[in-house]
């Protein structure tokens, strides 16, 4: 495991100690920090993702044909 060194400023402290009192430590907080805001990172692009798929016609063609196949489209 590698270690991050960061410099923090008055509200990063702030969040730090709140966090922290929530998750045990400060490596606690800023891991969970991470890992909460790489999830928002990733359901953003899938939001971007599935708007893009929706507006191209090809893919609703495709998604069509798909369910058709499977019979739960007419």
């Amino acid at each position: 495991m590698a270690t991050l060194t960061v410099r923090t400023d008055d509200a990063m402290e702030t969040a730090l100690r709140v966090l922290a009192g929530e998750k045990g430590s400060r490596s606690e907080a800023v891991r969970y920090a991470l890992l909460h805001t790489y999830k928002d990172v990733l359901a953003k692009q899938a939001e971007v993702d599935a708007e893009r798929l929706a507006n191209d016609p090809t893919d609703k063609a495709e998604m069509l044909a798909i369910q058709r196949f499977m019979g739960v489209s007419q």
